[in-house]
């Protein structure tokens, strides 16, 4: 995934409790993250967010990133 492409859009996990709270991550326009390219603690917030679909966040939406400025 280049780099352009990673920000251009990001995938987005909106809990489920607390209005305006949640977790974002660059993606492809697909939804793809870039492991590779995560430090280890976006990662394991990465990990954690797709574990707590249903129970704590919602299922993730891709978003364009201008729309999160």
């Amino acid at each position: 995934m280049n780099q352009s492409s990673a920000n251009a859009h990001q995938l987005c996990f909106r809990s489920l409790f607390h209005s305006g709270r949640g977790y974002a991550f660059p993606c492809d326009p697909q939804g793809h993250v870039d492991l590779d390219a995560m430090s280890e603690r976006a990662r394991n917030n990465y990990f954690y967010a797709r574990a707590m679909v249903g129970r704590e966040l919602s299922p993730p939406a891709i978003e364009s990133a201008m729309l999160m400025h």
